[in-house]
């Protein structure tokens, strides 16, 4: 496995099994990580192990978003079949798409902040799999997309339901409170996650598996909505589509969510208000 992350000064990392050493020790010409997205896309990321640096265990390091510039964020609604049956709707025929601001992201740890009762009093988490876009690119084929994928990164979306339950055209506002989207601990190669299909995607509360589907009962796969948001604007690198939940769960200030996504990694925050 190889990870891109980052820790709270600002230092880009790479990782294996073993730990993370700093970016520049494996290339110095990669000053940055968005250089390393550039990288993984390419197939040019140097093998960790050829760092000049001794790995250190991610648990010694305070690692935050694994981006230092956010792209654009991307949500994907109701792409299981089982979360639309969930919330009694019909089930998409295309993506349904929704976008996020930079401004809601927070990594690892999070915390999650609920808004004032008076906005909303039941807001929802969501596990899902991020697809990180490596290069500049629009009208890609699908057949070309993993040429600009750079990897893939555990996300938790948060929604104010009941805000969307009064008009559906509140889905911007209900998605776009301040922390209501959780990204990280890392991003790890599309190399090393090896076929998306068998991947399980789990939301977790309070150690609480409260929902779990595999990515092959999407109806639209991860490398199908990067080409297909392709079509509609200019993806760049550090852009990220969150490729929807298998199933939410009404959280509480002092409950713990939890993001596990097979072979990609764990993301944990905590929930406060």
């Amino acid at each position: 496995m190889t990870y891109i992350a980052r820790t709270e000064d600002g230092t880009p990392l790479l990782g294996d099994e073993d730990g993370f050493r700093p970016l520049a020790a494996a290339n110095p010409a990669l000053t940055d990580v968005t250089a390393a997205l550039r990288a993984a896309a390419d197939g040019t990321l140097p093998d960790p192990t050829d760092a000049t640096a001794r790995p250190i265990s991610a648990e010694k390091l305070p690692l935050t978003l694994p981006l230092e510039t956010l792209g654009k964020l991307w949500g994907i609604g109701l792409n299981y079949a089982e979360h639309a049956s969930d919330l009694n709707e019909q089930r998409p025929t295309e993506p349904a798409s929704f976008m996020k601001p930079r401004t809601a992201a927070v990594g690892p740890g999070g915390p999650i902040r609920l808004p004032s009762r008076e906005l909303t009093d039941r807001v929802t988490a969501e596990a899902e799999l991020g697809v990180v876009v490596g290069r500049q690119c629009s009208d890609v084929a699908l057949a070309d997309v993993d040429d600009v994928i750079a990897g893939y990164v555990p996300v938790i979306d948060m929604t104010a339901e009941d805000i969307l339950e009064r008009n559906p055209r509140y889905l911007t506002r209900s998605k776009s409170f301040d922390s209501f989207i959780v990204i990280g601990p890392w991003i790890v190669t599309q190399d090393a996650v090896g076929p998306l299909e068998d991947l399980t995607v789990q939301t977790i509360v309070n150690d609480a598996v409260v929902a779990e589907n595999s990515v092959d009962n999407m109806m639209t796969t991860p490398r199908e909505l990067v080409s297909y948001h392709s079509r509609v604007m200019t993806l760049e690198p550090g852009d990220i589509i969150s490729t929807g939940t298998p199933g939410a769960h009404v959280i509480a200030a002092g409950d713990t969510v939890e993001a596990a996504v097979e072979r990609v990694g764990v993301l944990s925050a905590d929930v406060v208000r």
